[in-house]
């Protein structure tokens, strides 16, 4: 079984810098992390390879510095690790990432299971995991909290709805994105983090991987940013005095005043 995980690098700190140029984050030096959905990702594609065998594939599309997160993916377990990275993929909004993802998986060959955390804590969108199964032309299944089952070419998963799960089969190869109830990721062993050392990143560019230039990065983004600004802050609010009869008198007075009621 080939199960490949998708990991994104995002910005560990707050406050970010903003290219005034593109209007997108500016990533290079920035005390990154994996995004913490897709530590569970990780996490659930070992234990798949635990008891079922095969092999892990992470990754991810961004600067060289991603190379760091990849090898801390490899310290977890993972057999093989693959940046996409290239100058022409910068500024990608999720159409773009996505495609240029695909055309990744695409090279590493056969594969059984795809599997991404539920969003990136930096986007907060949740839409790449879908638009890759779209490029890849694959089913696929959000908020996953259980695999159920999975061999003879099917998957069966627990999905969280509002209130509740349901229950889903398909077929296999499938993404899925799932959720931080459905598994504890494991710390790096001393063993692995010494193998990450000696296990190289694979990087592939826009040439390599035969990407459409018109659909990467920039040029092949739906969307664009036009404008950033920090919202004005609100004036304070007055508290009310007394006790809540005297209170709410208060409040229908100015209410009152104002014209409300």
């Amino acid at each position: 079984m080939h199960v490949v995980v998708c990991i994104k690098q995002v910005p560990e700190i707050t406050e970010v810098s903003i290219d005034r140029r593109t209007n997108t984050l500016v990533r290079e030096g920035v005390p990154s992390i994996i995004n913490p959905f897709d530590m569970y990702a990780i996490e659930e594609g070992l234990r798949l390879k635990e008891a079922h065998g095969g092999t892990v594939s992470v990754i991810s599309m961004g600067p060289p510095q991603v190379e760091s997160s990849l090898k801390e993916a490899v310290a977890m377990g993972a057999d093989r690790a693959v940046l996409l990275s290239d100058s022409r993929f910068a500024g990608a909004d999720t159409l773009a990432t996505a495609y240029t993802l695909a055309q990744g998986i695409r090279r590493l060959g056969q594969f059984d299971l795809v599997i991404c955390g539920k969003q990136a804590i930096d986007g907060d969108t949740g839409q790449v995991g879908p638009g890759l199964a779209e490029e890849l032309g694959i089913p696929h299944v959000t908020y996953v909290r259980r695999i159920r089952e999975l061999g003879d070419g099917m998957l069966r998963v627990e999905r969280m709805v509002e209130g509740g799960w349901e229950l889903i089969s398909t077929t296999l190869p499938a993404l899925i994105s799932v959720v931080k109830d459905i598994n504890e990721p494991r710390l790096p062993s001393l063993k692995g983090i010494m193998r990450a050392k000696r296990t190289p990143v694979t990087v592939w560019g826009l040439e390599e991987l035969g990407c459409d230039p018109q659909r990467v990065g920039l040029t092949g983004s739906a969307t664009e940013v036009v404008r950033i600004w920090t919202p004005e802050p609100r004036e304070s609010g007055e508290l009310l005095q007394g006790d809540p009869e005297q209170q709410a008198r208060q409040l229908v007075e100015r209410l009152r005043g104002l014209g409300v009621i």
